[in-house]
């Protein structure tokens, strides 16, 4: 369990898991293959890691998908921050991607929805359940992960990578303080009186607009680009975890989603955590990894479980200091 929380708890930081300065440890009882390309001959970024129990079973393990975040122009999959959820009964793969610095949206999209065709069309070889598949991301990641779930089954994006008979479709989602909708981002950013966005939008330094290429006025992309322009009655439930002071990913686009996801009566959790920024120790702490794990339990093993949120005064914390553009 100790374990399990200090893998889950890398997500405290938005590449915390990247900038540790510690040697990365896998946790015993998990094997680990790494740089699978899941589109032959492709890109250098089309690859995942998979991360299985070192004793198979005769049972095959429900699939947590993780994509990590970075601005969608940086970030790693290794290491991978819920890979000891493999030692709850599940297996893992970590999800690699081409940034918007090498090719725009839809690539981003496109890549993740090929590595989950790849993953089912391999089930057999690494005891997957694919009835029963997860994504989870923060961030970058965590707006990926949103889109794979909203666009899912929909061909909302030419298909790359074959596989053309196997779904795309996951059964559930974790967003992380994810984007959820490039076409409010801005006005969000500019009433939000708890924090200063730090990004200066519709410039080069402004992931959003890099990530689709023209500035974010231009409505059909937006819209395309945008997790909740996809909601349906057919969407997996969710669970969205956001800070009230997130600098980077405005707290009201968590707060729009989910009310989109509730008008068509699909099953969404939002946890909130006050004052806590883009990331922050708060989203460590064992109840919140505790609330991931009964989610997924939930959807993906069909666990006989209740989800509750942590109640916000036991996540309060004190607001990160002003971040000047």
């Amino acid at each position: 369990m100790k374990q399990l929380f200090i893998l889950l708890a890398l997500y405290a930081g938005t590449l915390l898991a990247q900038q540790s300065p510690r040697p990365y440890q896998l946790p015993a009882g998990i094997k680990m293959e790494k740089d699978i390309a899941y589109i032959e001959g492709g890109d250098e970024a089309q690859k995942l890691d998979i991360y299985v129990p070192e004793t198979p079973g005769d049972k095959p393990l429900p699939l947590i998908v993780h994509i990590h975040g970075g601005g969608w122009r940086a970030g790693n999959k290794f290491p991978c921050p819920v890979a000891a959820m493999v030692l709850k009964g599940y297996a893992v793969a970590s999800v690699e991607y081409r940034f918007s610095q090498k090719a725009i949206f839809p690539a981003q999209i496109q890549d993740c929805q090929a590595a989950i065709r790849w993953l089912r069309a391999h089930a057999k070889q690494y005891n997957f359940d694919t009835d029963h598949l997860g994504a989870v991301g923060g961030s970058a990641g965590g707006h990926l992960s949103a889109l794979v779930g909203t666009s899912g089954g929909k061909k909302a994006f030419p298909p790359i990578g074959g596989h053309s008979d196997q779904s795309d479709r996951v059964q559930a989602v974790i967003d992380i303080y994810g984007p959820a909708d490039f076409s409010t981002v801005v006005q969000q950013a500019a009433e939000d009186k708890n924090v200063k966005n730090i990004f200066a939008f519709n410039t080069p330094s402004d992931p959003y607009s890099s990530l689709i290429g023209t500035k974010l006025g231009d409505k059909a992309k937006a819209d395309a680009v945008s997790p909740v322009h996809y909601v349906s009655k057919d969407s997996p439930p969710f669970l969205i975890l956001h800070g009230t002071h997130d600098a980077l990913v405005p707290y009201a686009q968590s707060v729009q989603f989910e009310a989109a996801l509730k008008a068509q009566n699909v099953p969404v959790w939002l946890q909130t955590l006050p004052g806590s920024g883009h990331g922050g120790p708060a989203f460590g702490k064992p109840a919140v990894i505790q609330l991931m794990q009964a989610f997924f339990d939930k959807h993906l093993k069909g666990a006989d479980v209740e989800i509750q949120l942590v109640p916000e005064a036991d996540l309060a914390v004190q607001p990160p200091k002003p971040v000047e553009k």
